[in-house]
């Protein structure tokens, strides 16, 4: 199959580096040449521009980081939609508002086009593992059709909705991780300022009713888990802006349809403070270091 990718980043990179490994024909784009040139090294074709990737493809999958990036991408004189093979099936895996995948979705189907959204969960880890989680969100027959190269990149593919559905998943999920890191900071933070040892109360806490994902899989105290960002001097992982404009995503979709999320615009606000303060680059485990 050839399949179009643009945005090798952090997450894109090691998405197409899975889908080459599965044996796919895949020609990239980036703006970063760094990243095309591990793309190329890695067996990829590297295109000239981004209109270029959808030359021929069965697939075009972007991976962006914001809803004006995808809006760029996909619309206006230049853009794929007015450019590309109406038969290629258009999957964004960017995270956006799920108002523009709506509307970048409708803009396709006008043009005789087949589009998703598939935001990820699973971090740059699942990239590289190709054990990402998708929350897919379009007609069944278009997400049945993509499954077989989702699942060379995730472990999960779970059909949310029509679309915009898996961009309303993926926010609610994000916005829950926000909150769920800083309460697992301020409990650990509590543990270390009684003389406790952190990994000893990570222990007992994962065996108890504070048990989450952060805790269990992310610690954010630094030494109490190999191989995670807080180890590792916060690099890598999940930047504390992106989970910053995750957070302004779903604190917009609430404010839109006057939906009460106390916590999400508080945990908006700390990341806020964090990313102001200059951390704004590392990982989002780092809110275990958030100041008073």
């Amino acid at each position: 199959m050839k399949i179009g990718f643009i945005g090798l980043g952090n997450m894109g990179l090691p998405m197409a580096l899975n889908l080459l490994k599965a044996g796919h024909q895949v020609s990239g784009f980036d703006l970063a040449k760094g990243q095309l040139d591990a793309f190329a090294t890695a067996g990829g074709i590297v295109a000239a521009n981004a209109n270029d990737t959808a030359k021929d493809a069965d697939v075009l999958i972007s991976m962006l980081p914001a809803s004006r990036h995808v809006e760029g991408l996909y619309l206006g004189d230049t853009g794929l939609l007015a450019n590309a093979n109406p038969k290629t099936l258009l999957i964004d895996c960017s995270t956006i508002s799920p108002k523009v995948a709506q509307a970048v979705a409708a803009a396709a189907k006008a043009k005789g086009f087949v589009m998703i959204d598939a935001p990820v969960s699973g971090g740059t880890a699942g990239a590289q593992a190709g054990t990402l989680t998708f929350m897919v969100g379009g007609d069944a027959g278009a997400v049945e059709c993509a499954r077989p190269v989702l699942e060379k990149m995730g472990k999960n593919i779970f059909h949310a909705g029509a679309n915009g559905a898996g961009q309303t998943v993926k926010v609610c999920n994000n916005m829950l991780l926000g909150i769920q890191m800083l309460g697992t900071s301020e409990a650990l933070r509590l543990g270390i300022a009684n003389g406790l040892d952190p990994k000893v109360l990570s222990d007992i806490m994962t065996k108890s009713s504070g048990r989450n994902w952060a805790l269990e899989l992310y610690n954010p105290c630094p030494g109490v888990m190999e191989n995670v960002p807080s180890s590792k001097g916060y690099a890598g992982g999940f930047g504390v802006d992106l989970m910053l404009k995750d957070l302004g995503l779903a604190v917009e979709n609430a404010e839109n349809l006057d939906a009460s999320v106390p916590l999400g615009k508080l945990a908006q606000q700390l990341y806020e403070t964090h990313s102001n303060a200059g951390y704004g680059q590392l990982d989002f485990s780092s809110v275990f270091n958030l100041k008073k």
